[in-house]
Order: structure tokens, then C-alpha cells, then sequence
């Protein structure tokens, strides 16, 4: 080959390989990511697994609108461990990847309050599928948002039903979380309005052997033990009680709402006065929009979804369309992270899975579903069976 040739050659190849560098940069340049932050390991994990793997298949079925525009988005799924400390750091590092503009999470409210002063310090929009804390909305951040309701309505609701379900006296635990202790006076508030005596208001951390807090317990012989915090600890407690007498009913929260209680618990469950419990989340299966949902995650899964998965296939959804309206309005270009949050907030009437989604001025939906469930097996694999004794749909406190 002549130097001249050789020359025009290496030219050549020079300009392809300057075209293939622009294309790919154009093409990271429209790469997207959506973080997920819920506990996928530890106590907590069989609802953080599936929190993340609802939002997973969301972004599989839903991201086809993006795509189109010329994006790439990815899932960028933490590990919480359902610890405040653990979900900050995470916080930190998700804020400080640009790809990232919008995060799904957290399970626990006492990890998502921390954690979303991080995401509210950068402008990253976080749409919660599960945090029940007042306080998650009542700071009045642009970026933070939820689909459910709040526990100083879900704790008035377990106190209404066991008023009504004739209670005179109840003993009141919690966990000491800012989800289980907030939900717990919120619950003692509203029995004492409803003259029903509460003989203990107890905290506590501890996960195996709760004889020393079931002794006035017992001694007391309440109507109701109302337990506010988590499922892996909630069903120890009741599982002693009944093995030490109590014969009463129980009541918890949506945090109770995991197959791992009947796992833990068994047949004490439904022994004597029954194992109730109040939510934000009912099964899946009875929402009117999630038949395919249920379908295909069992289908990609090998297993029913728990609680929150579905909330979280809708949180993911939302998190896409703001995507999508903020980029298109961007020249369909990636759009600010302020453009996505604003875009969540402004949405009207979004149709999900589980509900026609449009947020109050600080993030709260309009209107949010409340159920009240009685468990009815010590099956853990029938826990989306429970029976729903009660439905309620209530606008947010003003």
C-alpha cells in the first residue's frame, strides 16, 4: 500500500472511530437510572426483597416510553438493612451517581426520614411505596412523595375496631422506631378517647424473650395487646403470650403485614381471640388493576408477592411518567432532577395498579385505603389469604 493510500486509510479510520466515540457518548449521555432503597437482607428482607422486585418489573413493562425517546434506564437497587445509618450512607452514594433521578423506597420510616434529607438536600425525587410516618410528608419537601396513608389515621383505625370489636382495656407495645412507637401513640391516643384503658404503653428492642414485659401483661389480662412495629418481633411477643395464657385478641400494624409472622408465629395466630391487624397495603389480589401484575410475579418469581410489592410496581410507574414528561419538555434530553420532582408532584389522576394516584401540596395522595385483617392460617405460604374485615378510604389529616 502507498503511503498516500496508507494515509487516506488511517484518516478513514480515524474518522470512524471518532463517529463510534461520539455515539457512544451520546448514548451514556441518555442513560438513566431509578435507585431502589429497602432491606433485602436481615429480618426485614422477605417484604424489602419484594419492594425492590415489584419496582423491577415495573421498570421491565413500563420503561418501553423512555426507551423510545433514546434512553437507557437501568435499576440501581441498596440494601437498606432496614437501618437509618445504613440507609443515609446508600443516600449519600445515590445522590452523587447524575444518572440517578428518582428513588423508590424505603420500607421503614424511621430509614426513609433520614435518609430523604439527603435526597432533599439534592433534589432527587423520592416516591415511597410503604413509609407511613407523618412526618415523611409533614416537612413539606418538593421531592418527597408516598402512595399510601399515614399512621396518625391508621392508628385511629386499629383503635376504632377494637372499640368496636368491644374492648375495655388494652396493653400497647412498640419497638421504639419512629414508625413502631409513632403508630403506637397515635393508637393510645384514640383508645383512651374511646374509654378504652390502656394499663401499659411498654417500649421495646428486644427480639427473643420477652418474659419480663409479658408479666403485667398477663397480671393485666387486657382485651387487646396492640403491638406497633415490625412482623419478626410482633409475632415472638404474641407467640409467648399465648404460651404463657393470654387468651385475647391481638392487634399490629402494616408492619406486621409479612408471611414471615405466620411463619414465626404459627398457630397462635389464630388461636383464642384472633391475631388482627391494620394496614395501608392490602393483598394484592384485591386491587381490580393488579390480576396480570400478580401473574407475571409469580410467573418471574416462583412465589405470591408480598405486601408493598405492588405499591412499589406503582411507584416506579409514576417515578417513569415524571421521567418521561420532564424529558420530553427538556427537548428529550435528561432532564434536571428538579424537573422530575416537580413533574411527580404535578401529576393528575395516574392511573397505578392499586389506585388513581394525585399528590396533596406536601406529597400526600388525596385519598389512601385502609384495611383492617384478621389472620386466618398459620400457613405461610396462604398469608395472602387473610381475611379483610374492614375497608376504609380517608382524605389525609389537614
Amino acid at each position: 500500500m502507498s503511503k498516500r493510500r496508507n494515509s487516506v486509510f488511517s484518516m478513514m479510520v480515524a474518522a470512524g472511530m471518532t463517529l463510534a466515540l461520539i455515539g457512544s457518548a451520546g448514548a451514556a449521555d441518555k442513560a438513566i437510572k431509578i435507585a431502589t432503597q429497602s432491606p433485602l437482607s436481615g429480618d426485614q428482607s422477605v417484604v424489602g426483597v419484594d419492594i425492590k422486585r415489584g419496582a423491577e418489573m415495573a421498570l421491565e413493562q413500563l420503561g418501553g416510553p423512555l426507551a423510545a425517546m433514546g434512553f437507557k434506564v437501568d435499576l440501581a437497587p441498596f440494601d437498606d438493612q432496614a437501618n437509618p445509618d445504613t440507609g443515609v450512607a446508600n443516600a449519600k452514594r445515590i445522590v452523587s451517581d447524575p444518572a440517578i433521578l428518582a428513588i423508590v423506597g424505603h420500607y421503614n420510616s424511621g430509614v426513609q426520614i433520614p435518609s430523604s434529607e439527603v435526597y432533599h438536600t439534592s433534589g432527587l425525587a423520592n416516591v415511597s411505596p410503604a413509609n407511613t410516618n407523618p412526618k415523611v410528608t409533614t416537612r413539606g419537601y418538593l421531592e418527597v412523595n408516598r402512595i399510601v396513608g399515614r399512621d396518625d389515621v391508621q392508628g385511629v383505625v386499629g383503635a376504632d375496631f377494637a372499640a368496636a370489636k368491644g374492648a375495655k382495656t388494652a396493653f400497647v407495645v412498640h419497638d421504639k422506631t419512629a414508625y413502631g412507637q409513632g403508630i403506637a401513640e397515635f393508637f393510645r391516643k384514640k383508645a383512651e378517647e374511646n374509654k378504652i384503658k390502656v394499663l401499659g404503653f411498654e417500649g421495646t428492642e428486644e427480639k427473643a424473650n420477652f418474659d419480663a414485659l409479658l408479666s403485667p401483661v398477663i397480671a393485666g389480662n387486657p382485651d387487646v395487646v396492640y403491638f406497633g412495629g415490625m412482623a419478626f418481633q410482633a409475632a415472638v411477643l404474641f407467640k409467648q403470650a399465648r404460651e404463657r395464657g393470654y387468651e385475647g385478641m391481638f392487634l399490629s400494624d402494616d408492619g406486621f403485614d409479612a408471611s414471615d409472622a405466620a411463619k414465626i408465629g404459627g398457630k397462635t395466630l389464630i388461636s383464642g381471640g384472633g391475631t388482627f391487624y391494620s394496614t395501608v397495603s392490602g393483598p394484592a389480589s384485591v386491587y381490580p388493576g393488579t390480576a396480570k401484575f400478580i401473574k407475571d410475579f409469580e410467573a418471574k418469581y416462583n412465589a405470591a408477592p408480598q405486601p408493598f410489592a405492588a405499591q412499589a410496581f406503582d411507584s416506579m410507574a409514576i417515578s417513569l411518567k415524571a421521567i418521561e414528561i420532564a424529558a420530553a419538555a427538556n427537548k428529550n434530553e435528561v432532564p434536571t432532577r428538579e424537573a422530575v420532582a416537580k413533574a411527580i408532584r404535578g401529576l393528575k389522576d395516574f392511573k397505578g395498579i392499586t389506585g388513581t394516584y394525585t399528590f396533596n401540596a406536601i406529597g400526600d395522595p388525596e385519598k389512601a385505603q385502609y384495611f383492617v385483617i384478621k389472620v386466618k392460617s398459620a400457613d405461610p405460604a396462604a398469608w395472602s389469604t387473610n381475611a379483610i374485615v374492614q375497608t376504609l378510604e380517608i382524605a389525609p389529616p389537614k
